[in-house]
């Protein structure tokens, strides 16, 4: 487990304080991962990031243990995302669903190759659907073991899981996301 140095214990058996502006920058990379793994809009992913920030300087119920500021914040970053979700559902029932956007660079690569271009966006797309198919849980671990590069020990002390229950998530991740892509034919299934 990491240990927090802006933690610091001004009276014995009180609660430490944390410098939350470092801890937040020192989680930020992961946490982000972990939104976008349950909300999949990158345009998301800033927004709730603040929102976690918000809630993590206002503590309505204080963090006991400053060691386990990681968990804490994963359970934070979790809570902050279906927020989200749950305002954004109700603001597409109200306005209706927005038009895909166009990139100009995927606009530039398909001119320079169409078919490289179309061959390699319809591999990104069926990957995406499939990774949207998993349960959030499996797509966030994955996400966060592959784009992050974590090891085991890494990731069991972020999401506050044994490295053990972490090596069977992924296992079962790994295998749900074969099924999928294998569903969507990009790989053969064995």
């Amino acid at each position: 487990m990491t240990e927090i140095p802006s933690a610091r214990v001004e009276r014995p058996g009180l609660t430490p304080k944390i410098d939350w502006q470092a801890v937040l920058a020192e989680h930020d990379r992961w946490l982000r991962t972990v939104v976008y793994a349950r909300l999949g809009e990158p345009q998301a992913v800033d927004d709730v990031m603040q929102e976690v920030s918000l809630a993590a300087v206002r503590q309505h119920s204080p963090l006991a243990d400053a060691t386990k500021v990681a968990p804490w914040l994963y359970r934070l970053a979790v809570t902050q995302s279906l927020l989200y979700r749950r305002k954004q559902g109700r603001r597409r029932r109200l306005t209706g669903d927005y038009a895909e956007r166009v990139r100009p660079t995927e606009e530039e690569n398909r001119e320079a190759d169409p078919l490289r271009w179309l061959l390699a966006d319809e591999r990104r797309q069926r990957v995406r659907t499939a990774v949207s198919r998993l349960p959030s849980r499996d797509a966030e671990i994955l996400l966060l073991k592959y784009s992050e590069d974590w090891s085991y020990r890494d990731l069991a002390d972020h999401l506050g899981i044994t490295q053990s229950a972490l090596q069977a998530r992924l296992h079962r991740a790994r295998q749900r996301l074969r099924s999928e892509l294998a569903a969507l034919e990009i790989v053969d299934d064995e």
